[in-house]
């Protein structure tokens, strides 16, 4: 069975949960977090390199003994580490760290006191108000696990990034094959959601028999459903169900549309049709009564029958899309070739893995023409924060590199902490000889709205605040939104000349795609950025995007698409 770089990444983080909750020394449950945080965030497949014999050293957050252990997972599938703590430690405690406001010591004390060994256990524990009891935990905690237990309850969907892991090779193993022409995935993944529930695969062919024994004979699948002439189900090793459907090219536009969804959309294009005395389903379009569909093997023409352009996939969960469309006035959306740089990343200054000039070389590759080096600011220590000295001298650095680059332009940049009282980390003569500064909570994520609130509106009302970055502080799947009135966030932002951040990190995409919407319906402007640890990481700006598009985004509602005089003019005249 092959070895995903997911799969590396859980057993890394699994051995890291097991070993906070035994109480072992930080420094070593930390350095694995960031071999899987590493991992989670590489573009390359580690069971290639491995193969290759490459050294994986040479990655971001991997020294030498994790490096033998991601060898042993390639090769065995398993852990030894990871089997000999579960015998000292139930290895379902580890599910309880991903309950917001539990730490190792507090899920000790909850398996110590009262023998909880499992969410089910937790969640039992809760409804008897048993967690009351125990010293340091009190009502009000006891209320907010059961709000965060309900919240993640019944949970089954994956991360956009770890869907397109399976999906890609999957969708190369289908098309390798003689007997298949178009392979399309449709649903949650092609509107681009930020996570994926499961995976619907359209595929047009000669022979049904031999596409559906070529498919259920994939090598990651766990356990074939069901198995017919047009659809099997199959489930793979990742739990990800994944549905394949043979379709004929007359029908190929109409299952399209039906099988991307959304159920809502689909409604309001059927109203339409019906309007119109026509019927359309995954098998085309048809006049009332008639059996010949007259429309079908495109999307267009499915739309085109109902007086509709084509609605691109990200706008398709009935949020007006079909109005605009009528009166022609959908949004002309923002694509990633828009983008003209990355105002958003982290280097070896603060808890980054690569160089200032190896972040700006990689940046240049993939066509930027600026970036900004935003290293966090000292209230951060588990990330090596920098204080004013610090950034003094990365300033000098920045700037000799810039003499010796060609092709692109470092900008002097800051992620500075927003501390509880809406000051910010580091004094203002030094970040004042910034070309900007991206500021953001890391810390006390869980105050009232109130609180929390006011903690942005004082920070924003800084002149030198320019970006808020990952505004709303959310970690998916394990950690949501702080609580913010958003509204008045940015109205603030529009009277302080300040902007907020989608931040393209897989497991952010903050903002999500409401509030994208909600800054342009308001005419405030964004920037997408990656908030990369790592040269690998700069591709990650395609997910800020994805969220952008959903959010009907377009070119000029982002500033990161101007060029690098017209940024810092914007930056500076708008405060």
């Amino acid at each position: 069975m092959p070895v995903h770089n997911s799969d590396i990444s859980d057993i890394l983080r699994e051995v890291a949960d097991l070993l906070d909750i035994e109480g072992a020394d930080d420094f070593r449950v930390r350095s694995y977090r960031q071999a899987a945080q590493s991992i989670d965030n590489l573009s390359g497949n580690l069971r290639e390199m491995v193969k290759q014999d490459k050294d994986l050293t040479e990655l971001s957050g991997i020294g030498e003994s994790i490096a033998e252990k991601i060898k042993e997972i390639v090769s065995t599938g398993s852990l030894k580490q990871l089997e000999e703590i579960k015998q000292r430690v139930p290895e379902h405690l580890a599910d309880l760290l991903k309950v917001e406001g539990l730490g190792p010591e507090r899920v000790k004390e909850l398996h110590d006191e009262l023998d909880i060994n499992s969410l089910e256990d937790l969640k039992e524990a809760v409804e008897n108000q048993k967690v009351r009891e125990l010293g340091g935990f009190g009502v009000k905690m006891e209320e907010n696990i059961g709000k965060e237990l309900k919240r993640t309850d019944g949970e089954s969907r994956i991360l956009l990034i770890r869907a397109e892991e399976y999906a890609h090779p999957l969708v190369a193993y289908l098309e390798e094959f003689d007997e298949i022409g178009r392979v399309e995935i449709a649903g949650s993944y092609r509107r681009r959601k930020e996570t994926v529930g499961d995976l619907d695969i359209l595929v047009t062919c000669d022979k049904k028999e031999a596409v559906m024994e070529h498919f259920t004979s994939y090598e990651d699948i766990q356990e074939v459903l069901s198995k017919g002439d047009t659809r099997s189900s199959v489930r793979m090793r990742s739990g990800l169900q994944v549905d394949l459907r043979v379709i004929s090219d007359e029908s190929y536009g109409a299952a399209l549309v039906y099988f991307t969804g959304s159920k809502q959309h689909n409604i309001r294009i059927r109203e339409r049709a019906l309007d119109r005395d026509l019927k359309i389903n995954e098998y085309g379009v048809f006049k009332e009564n008639k059996e010949e569909s007259i429309a079908g093997k495109t999307e267009k023409e499915v739309y085109e029958s109902v007086d509709l352009p084509v609605i691109p996939p990200e706008l398709r969960e009935d949020r007006g899309e079909v109005k605009a469309a009528e009166q022609e006035n959908l949004p002309k959306l923002i694509t990633l070739e828009d983008l003209k740089g990355d105002l958003h990343m982290h280097t070896t200054y603060s808890d980054g893995g690569s160089s200032i000039k190896e972040m700006a070389e990689a940046a240049k590759e993939l066509g930027h023409e600026y970036i900004a080096i935003t290293d966090h600011s000292k209230r951060v220590t588990v990330a090596n924060g920098m204080d004013a000295d610090e950034l003094a001298k990365q300033i000098e650095k920045i700037e000799e590199i810039n003499s010796e680059l060609d092709g692109i332009r470092i900008l002097k940049g800051i992620e500075v902490d927003i501390l509880d009282d809406g000051a910010l980390d580091l004094p203002d003569d030094i970040l004042k000889r910034l070309d900007l500064r991206v500021c953001s909570i890391h810390y006390k994520l869980g105050l009232s709205e109130k609180k929390q609130t006011k903690r942005i509106l004082k920070a924003m009302g800084n002149p030198l605040f320019n970006i808020l970055g990952h505004p709303t502080g959310r970690q998916m799947p394990d950690r949501g939104e702080m609580n913010l009135d958003m509204e008045t966030i940015m109205e603030a932002a529009l009277e302080n000349g300040c902007f907020l951040e989608v931040n393209a990190t897989p497991r952010r995409m903050d903002l999500n795609d409401r509030y994208c919407r909600m800054a342009k319906e308001r005419g405030l402007k964004v920037v997408i950025s990656t908030d990369a640890h790592s040269t690998g990481e700069l591709e990650h700006q395609k997910y800020g995007v994805f969220q952008a598009r959903r959010g009907w985004l377009e070119k000029e509602d982002v500033i990161n698409t101007r060029d690098v005089n017209d940024l810092l003019e914007l930056l500076n005249s708008s405060k």
